[in-house]
């Protein structure tokens, strides 16, 4: 029993410098921790190739109502602003095993949707709850997190940190 406890004891404590990277959430006002997934269409979201965008990173789930009542606002906020330097993934925190609740769920949208068992490089920990949004600005700075996202939401808070269009002088 001695040798299992310390066993366990120098696991804990080799792990400890990781377990800031891996189990932490991002932390606002903070350079966003790496993030690389595959999405279902099978591309590769790596956040840190994104600077420059503004990135929202939604971690949701098929059984999660609020999630599902949040999910059009984002694609049509999407659609409108991903030529203006918006980026966005969804992540699934369901089982692999729901993978086709997952695809019906994810369908009419046209932001990228990924697994979080597709996740290869996971800075941000599991989330403690769904819906959760982190809001990256272009400079990879965490710069909020929701709870919940609704349309009037995205434009008063993401909207300002997209750049704005330059409009040529008469």
């Amino acid at each position: 029993m001695r040798l299992f406890r310390l066993t366990l004891a120098s696991a804990l404590l080799m792990m400890g410098p990781l377990r800031g990277l891996v189990l932490a959430a991002p932390v606002l006002n903070e350079a966003a921790p790496p993030l690389i997934v595959t999405t279902l269409d099978g591309q590769t979201f790596d956040l840190s190739n994104l600077r420059g965008k503004v990135v929202l990173v939604n971690y949701w789930a098929t059984w999660c109502a609020p999630c599902r009542r949040e999910m059009p606002a984002f694609d049509a906020f999407y659609r409108r602003y991903q030529s203006q330097g918006l980026e966005l993934i969804g992540i699934s925190v369901d089982f692999t095993r729901d993978g086709a609740k997952i695809r019906k769920a994810a369908k009419d949208f046209a932001y990228p949707i990924a697994l979080s068992s597709e996740i290869s490089v996971n800075g941000f920990g599991p989330p403690l709850g769904v819906p959760v949004t982190y809001l990256i600005d272009a400079d990879g700075i965490v710069h909020d997190r929701f709870a919940a996202v609704a349309s009037k939401l995205l434009h008063d808070v993401v909207f300002p940190l997209l750049p704005q269009p330059v409009e040529k002088a008469k």
